[in-house]
């Protein structure tokens, strides 16, 4: 068997020469090695040269507990060893899957009755389109379809997923959106407030174009609500102050169900278990992945309200089975990867410390660069920030988005020994939950240096 740690340039450029790689350009890649990761400890991942970077994203929002956790390898060993598949399809079970559902149940928000398993928050989203359809046919609702999501909201890449998100770039070569899937505005307050209104006016202005948004359509074709807790992939952005308050209430006068993506929020990213705990949400369906194994397993959850489970189980008479799922639904080993995960963010209090250090997270950013001349605005809640970059505070001008000012600030953050993500104008941070204060100071100073390095760039006629 070949030690890629030993051989990285042949990996390097067998990967350059096949793989088609998510969300990157085909002709740079074709042209450039990747970078490749070879190993991951605790925040930590170093790649084929040797070289250490502290990971402040998690990979992708997900390795919440960190790297290296045996407790979580163990336990999808010994599952491998004993079943290491069996389908779930006529009623089939494994007894992880069973015991991951039931304290799924027991941990989430509202009034949980049922959980679907698939792979990914993509899938899982896909999922939830298929049940809302089928919730409302088989209330005798069938013009019920359209789901509405929301400008900036991500919720997942596959043709569903991608129709539900309200990301341009993710439509536009792929005839995207479908019919039937609708956005509204971008709840993003800093950027897209008008002038004088205060956060809870914003909200209201926001409730009420949604109000207009479903009248205009018809109530009676709009079937389900989409939204993310806090946006993720539009640069992270939590809701204004009394924005939830105002949404919800429109749901439910229209008969609307509520689906609240957790992808990323849920498993303590926010400092409470679920980002719905945090704005005293009580969704109809919930969209879980990436803490849910902190990403060493593929796994993804739909959690199922009471009311929807009950629509569903009265579908039987008319529909027979239900007639969707996954050959990888409820895998055995993923459910014993997810479990393990769950007794170490359990037993090791990392909700808790992702509020008590998320906390010191946000400040500590704020405090270092607040008044820095390029940083428009820093957001975020627990241990999920953005910092967006402008080429004027006053104003909000935005950078140039041929000038890539945070893809460049990326590359030299990466320099530092500093992972972070670009998006658009701005920088993610999201870093494993297992975080100390010294783990955030050090996340601080490296990207003052890389700051400090693309000011330099920028000032020297580089832009």
């Amino acid at each position: 068997m070949t030690d890629i740690t030993t051989h990285p340039a042949s990996a390097q450029e067998a990967d350059r020469k096949t793989h088609l790689h998510p969300f990157t350009s085909a002709a740079e890649h074709a042209e450039e090695p990747p970078k490749l990761m070879v190993a991951g400890d605790g925040i930590h991942v170093r790649d084929a040269n040797g070289k250490t970077y502290l990971d402040a994203m998690s990979g992708l929002w997900c390795v919440n507990v960190g790297y290296g956790r045996d407790e979580i390898v163990d336990a999808a060993a010994q599952q491998a060893r004993r079943l290491p598949y069996y389908h779930t399809f006529a009623a089939m079970a494994n007894e992880p899957v069973a015991r991951l559902a039931d304290r799924l149940i027991s941990l989430a928000p509202g009034n949980m009755s049922r959980v679907f398993f698939g792979s990914s928050g993509s899938d899982t989203n896909d999922t939830q389109v298929k049940i809302v359809r089928y919730y409302h046919n088989v209330l005798g609702k069938p013009e019920k379809k359209k789901i509405i999501g929301r400008l900036g909201g991500y919720h997942g890449s596959t043709m569903a997923g991608a129709s539900l998100s309200g990301l341009p770039h993710m439509h536009a070569a792929f005839d995207l959106p479908l019919p039937g899937f609708l956005h509204v505005d971008s709840p993003h307050y800093w950027r897209h407030a008008p002038d004088g209104l205060s956060e809870l006016e914003f909200s209201q202005l926001l409730a009420q174009n949604l109000e207009q948004r479903i009248v205009r359509e018809g109530p009676e074709t709009v079937a389900a609500f989409i939204a993310e807790p806090v946006q993720g992939a539009a640069g992270v952005i939590p809701p204004p102050e009394g924005y939830f308050e105002a949404i919800v209430p429109i749901l439910r006068k229209y008969d609307i169900l509520f689906i609240v993506d957790e992808v990323i929020c849920g498993f303590g990213r926010l400092g409470e278990w679920w980002g719905s705990n945090v704005y005293g949400l009580e969704p109809d369906l919930v969209s879980a992945a990436k803490g849910l194994t902190s990403g060493y397993v593929p796994m993804s959850a739909c959690i199922i309200s009471e009311k929807v489970w009950q629509a569903l189980r009265e579908g039987s008479s008319q529909y027979g089975p239900f007639a969707h799922g996954y050959t990888y639904s409820g895998h055995p080993v993923g459910a014993a990867a997810a479990l393990a995960n769950l007794d170490i963010i359990e037993g090791e209090g990392l909700v808790a410390n992702a509020a008590e250090v998320g906390a010191y997270f946000q400040s500590s950013l704020r405090e270092a660069f607040a008044d820095h001349p390029l940083v428009g605005e820093i957001r975020g809640l627990g241990l999920m920030a953005g910092i967006e970059l402008v080429e004027d505070r006053e104003t909000k001008k935005a950078f140039d988005p041929d000038l890539a000012v945070a893809k460049r600030l990326q590359s030299l953050l990466m320099t530092e020994g500093l992972i972070c993500r670009p998006m658009f104008n701005s920088l993610g941070f999201s870093p494993p939950l297992i975080v100390s204060r010294n783990d955030v100071d050090s996340i601080v100073a490296m990207f003052s240096a890389g700051l400090e390095k693309l000011t330099s760039e920028l000032g020297a006629g580089g832009a």
